[in-house]
């Protein structure tokens, strides 16, 4: 029998998923401490938590690119209980590419399966000494360093030996960050704790090792600034400058110059391992010797190094390895629009309709959680969101030659019994089938498709729509039951022609799980989203409040419940930050959360793509998701997260754009106009006058802000119409650059958008471009400065339309800037923009030498449109003479003064 059920007014008025009626109901038990399901140690006074006693000797017992290791004395068990015996195998997979990985003998440490990341296996025919790289080892202590052949003086590439490292020192590097003291080097390798050191040249010249907002720029501070500790774990963190936020990826590429040859070399350095851990960038006070230092809290040491010996090449051949990016359908690269806080399918509407009457291109329309019943992923609201009214809006964008992109994110909602659901709740009468009915969480806990407490019974954390579950990605069962839930929501009226995947780090508002037992219908909160009146700002992924000092402010409770609290289940050294799921949740096959937490973005977005793959049969998938990991841009692409309106950020926009090229997830952009406060109309034209220029060109911001869409300001609006044409004029280059990666054999791989020295290596002075002097340009609001090398050729569209398939439809016209010897080179890819895989298509390849521009094509993609105006710069003399296929041209413009020939 029912109880009672008193009616309130619809969801969408009052703002909140639920009311609590009892006071009860409103206290959040605490985390209860659960066993630690790998038997590891967890008690923190046993170990010493220094490794200044730790022998760091690992003696070499038997040589080759197979070794064995053994621990010279007594372990020190600083963090972990020390392995005693190591295996080291070198295997050189490619010339470019060598292997080195350091691995307890007995494999009990968690490595990465070949299922979730596959990588190239090792050649047939040794490369060893057809390599530029060189591996190199002393037996005792055990250390190695990478040196080039073809450099055999100068300094290592990588070096671990205690006699290239500094002085050991107790004093801190980074005041007030007792975690910088480098007390010793020696190679640890215990089962919660992993440390190894090499030695880097001062002051060089490091990029990559993220995610993060950096405020040394693109560039990472190695003790310039004073130093860096960038941590790689997950976090969903609103964007903090220097610290861990989504993704993580431990690779880097290091750029050197030499003095005495006047030139250049980079080569890259990968650790495949997921585990967390803090990467130090240091250099103590008065050293002459920078450093860099792994502590990991998992896993093994498995490092790959990359040759280069050009930046692009070092990007090009960890791309072969990692994994190429995926092919982006030809819409991707349009203008996209949404906003946290379009409340209803009409106001959804009215933005579509509004940027036609201002003549702002749209190509794709996105709704965040707004359009979810009671938050909960695969739903619309029945009020503000009928699925119907979903199917009608996206049916008018389909036929205006448009897109539509829902929100998923990473958390389901967990349903409990049904008395108990409601018993002592006031709830809309809309809300009762939610909570009773949920196949998405039924049809996963009948297959046990979720994470577990290590004794089996559900994770259960907090997310957006109160008590929440989380797929376990390594369930053989996951992938059918996630393909499902996303095409029913499809036929359900959602039929969306993307996905984004927020909230996938796994994120969750509550340190650990409910626990086992919990009286769960009293627990779920009537959680206030932010945005909405009377919502607590906090610190996204902390559940403390802003400037919390737990030495000044005391304990602090949000909701009646003690949320500062440090989570005791967590491993004996303590990375930076470690605020999502608890360390001990557990996936199938007892894997724990503490060895696998950074792989859950990449596994979600595998298993989208193959969904969208099986939902939109035939059609490249567009995925857009938060967390990230090394090979994620196999599958998506990324944006760079809950940002903020300030100019500050808008600076770590291009740092941000220029780091994912690194690490292969070139599809990627900012929040233009920034995600959260109020940006104002000069930032705003500015922004969308800079993300015109990135891969992925979204405005989005957060409910309790100003409305930013790009129609709101007269200047912006004319910016934006300015700016948007450049972009889709474009659009032939950008696919070439991104879409079709292998267009040009030479730049295979290779990051459509390259910071200045990818393309003058030798250049010093723009290292580091934030030291520069400054150069200043005309350039006035809502005007932006483009600048096109000399020596290129590219093939653009004539006349920019609203959509991209409307201006695809009109005709070419080339732009040809010569060099000062006459040369120009450039390439296009034409194909229909969507199938997958890619169907016919056409090369273009475009040459200028000795006067004469050619335009050669393989393929057999058919291409109606016309080639409609030649514009050739570097022409320094008017010629006598123009003609096309050897018929005279007397439509020629000649400008002397910008020696510019159009026709």
């Amino acid at each position: 029998m029912f109880p009672v059920i008193f009616l309130v007014p619809p969801l969408a008025a009052i703002g909140l998923a639920v009311v609590v009626a009892a006071q009860e109901a409103l206290q959040l038990v605490q985390p209860q401490l659960l066993p630690n399901p790998s038997q590891r140690e967890s008690r923190a006074d046993v170990f010493s938590k220094s490794v200044s006693a730790c022998p760091g000797e690992f003696c070499l017992i038997s040589a080759g690119l197979t070794a064995q290791l053994q621990l010279a004395g007594p372990g020190c068990n600083a963090f972990g209980h020390d392995f005693k015996d190591l295996t080291v195998e070198v295997t050189y997979e490619e010339t470019s590419r060598p292997r080195v990985n350091i691995r307890d003998t007995k494999n009990k440490q968690f490595t990465i399966p070949e299922t979730i990341i596959s990588r190239p296996g090792p050649s047939n025919v040794s490369l060893k000494n057809q390599s530029d790289l060189v591996f190199n080892y002393e037996e005792l202590p055990f250390a190695f360093w990478i040196t080039r052949r073809s450099q055999p003086s100068a300094a290592p590439l990588f070096d671990m030996r205690l006699s290239s490292l500094p002085p050991p020192t107790s004093k801190l590097i980074i005041p007030d960050d007792n975690s910088t003291t480098l007390e010793g080097f020696p190679l640890v390798f215990e089962d919660q704790y992993l440390q190894s050191t090499s030695a880097l040249p001062v002051g060089t010249n490091l990029y990559g090792l993220g995610e993060v907002v950096a405020s040394s720029g693109f560039r990472r501070d190695v003790g310039q600034m004073g130093g860096t500790v960038q941590t790689m774990w997950a976090r969903d963190a609103a964007d903090p400058v220097d610290e861990n936020v989504y993704g993580s990826h431990a690779f880097y590429l290091e750029h050197r110059f030499n003095q005495d040859t006047r030139r250049s070399q980079s080569h890259g350095v990968f650790l495949m391992n997921p585990a967390g851990a803090d990467i130090l960038l240091l250099t103590p006070p008065g050293s002459n010797i920078s450093l860099i230092q792994y502590r990991l809290i998992g896993g093994t040491f498995d490092f790959y190094f990359f040759s280069g010996p050009t930046p692009k090449n070092v990007i090009e051949q960890y791309g072969q390895f990692i994994g190429l990016p995926t092919w982006q359908p030809i819409w991707g690269f349009g203008f996209h629009l949404c906003r946290y806080g379009y409340y209803n399918v009409d106001e959804t509407r009215e933005q579509v309709r509004r940027m036609r009457e201002a003549n702002i291109p749209l190509e794709v329309m996105w709704n965040d959680i707004d359009l979810y019943h009671a938050n909960r992923d695969f739903t619309t609201d029945p009020v503000s969101f009928p699925a119907e009214s979903v199917r009608a809006l996206i049916t008018e964008l389909h036929n205006a030659h448009q897109r539509y992109i829902p929100i998923v994110d990473a958390a389901i909602p967990k349903t409990v019994n049904a008395t108990d659901s409601v018993s002592s709740l006031i709830i809309p009468y809309s809300l009762v089938l939610t909570l009773l009915e949920y196949d998405p969480y039924t049809e996963g806990a009948k297959k046990n498709l979720f994470i577990t407490n290590p004794d089996g019974s559900e994770y259960i954390g907090q997310v957006w729509p109160g008590l929440t579950v989380f797929p376990d990605w390594f369930h053989e069962g996951t992938q059918q039951w996630w393909t499902d839930a996303l095409r029913n929501w499809s036929q359900s009226g959602v039929e969306f022609s993307g996905i984004w995947l927020d909230m996938n780090e796994a994120s969750s508002f509550r340190d650990g799980s409910c626990g086992t037992g919990a009286d769960l219908p009293k627990r779920d909160l009537p959680f206030i989203l932010p945005g909405v009146p009377g919502a607590v700002f906090m610190i996204r992924g902390t559940n403390c409040p802003e400037r919390y000092d737990v030495k000044t402010s005391g304990n602090t409770t949000i909701y009646d419940a003690s949320t500062c609290q440090p989570e005791l289940n967590v491993p004996p050294y303590a990375i930076h930050n470690e605020h999502t799921l608890a360390t001990n949740a557990t996936h199938v096959n007892g894997v724990v959360e503490l060895d696998v937490h950074n792989l859950f973005g990449l596994m979600e977005e595998k298993a989208t793509h193959m969904a969208l793959l099986e939902i939109l049969a035939g059609k490249r998938p567009f995925l857009i998701s938060r967390s990230t990991f090394p090979s994620s841009g196999k599958w998506t692409g990324h944006w760079l997260e809950d940002n903020f309106s300030l100019w500050s950020y808008m600076k770590y926009n291009i740092a941000g754009v220029l780091q994912f090229q690194l690490f292969q997830i070139p599809f990627v952009g900012a929040d233009t106009c920034g995600f959260m406060g109020n940006a104002d109309e000069e930032l705003c034209n500015r922004w969308m006058q800079l993300s015109a220029f990135t891969p992925f060109y979204r405005n989005h911001n957060a409910r309790d802000t100003i409305s930013q869409e790009p129609y709101r300001w007269d200047s912006v609006a004319n910016a934006s119409r300015e700016v948007m044409a450049i972009r889709y004029s474009l659009l032939p280059y950008w696919v070439v650059e991104i879409v079709y990666p292998f267009a040009n054999a030479s730049r295979f791989g290779t990051p459509p958008v390259r910071a200045l020295f990818f393309e003058f290596p030798d250049e010093t002075e723009i290292y580091e471009i934030a030291k520069n002097g400054t150069t200043i340009l005309s350039a006035p609001l809502g005007h932006i400065n483009i600048h096109v090398l000399d020596g290129a050729a590219i093939l653009l569209y004539a006349s920019p339309a609203y959509t991209i398939t409307e201006t695809r439809h009109g005709p070419f016209s080339l732009l040809v800037s010569q060099t000062t010897s006459g040369h120009a080179f450039g390439t296009a890819y034409l194909d229909d923009g969507e199938s997958n895989p890619p169907g016919p298509s056409k090369k273009l390849t475009i040459t200028s030498v000795s006067c004469q521009v050619r335009i050669s094509g393989q393929g057999s993609f058919r291409i109606d449109q016309k080639l409609d105006e030649i514009t050739v710069l570097g022409v320094f003399t008017k010629p006598s003479l123009v003609s096309l296929n050897g018929d005279a041209v007397k439509d020629i413009e000649y400008q002397a003064q910008q020696a510019k020939l159009v026709n």
